[in-house]
């Protein structure tokens, strides 16, 4: 891959996906959902600042980690516009998801340990189901496979 010259200031939405490894597709949905911002040409072809791979990187990194779209677009909002993120910005930020990733952590843990259980059974009962009534909230309720409304 051939470096961008540093008098280059900015990038065509494919000279982006190549530094960054994100499809033109993705590019331009991270664009449709504010994630990004490009300038139009006269003839109407995406310019994006090279401040753009940095704020690209920031949002590969927290999808990768599982962090929404939604979530990464207000944390993205905090940053001055067109100013690079640092490694304190992502520090800060990412110190703010973590509580949200531990949960969904122990989320997973507690399927994963459960799983077995439900697989030999294949009642899905509501009284005793791990998966489908996690710590028996719906038990007083009803009990059988009742989870979809009924057809009428």
């Amino acid at each position: 891959m051939s470096r961008i010259p540093e008098k280059i200031h900015e990038l065509t939405v494919g000279q982006l996906s190549a530094r960054s490894g994100a499809a033109v597709s993705a590019l331009h949905f991270y664009e449709a959902k504010g994630l990004i911002h490009s300038r139009r040409t006269p003839g109407n072809q995406r310019r994006y600042c090279r401040d753009t791979l940095r704020r690209v990187a920031f949002i590969r990194a927290a999808q990768r980690v599982g962090i929404p779209l939604a979530t990464i677009r207000e944390a993205l909002a905090e940053l001055p516009e067109e100013r690079t993120p640092t490694r304190e910005d992502w520090a800060r930020l990412s110190e703010a998801w973590r509580t949200e990733l531990d949960d969904r952590i122990a989320q997973l843990n507690r399927l994963r340990d459960h799983l077995t259980d439900c697989i030999g059974c294949g009642c899905l009962s509501l009284k005793s189901c791990v998966l489908s009534n996690p710590d028996d909230a719906r038990g007083e309720q009803q009990v059988g496979s009742r989870l979809m409304r009924e057809r009428r």
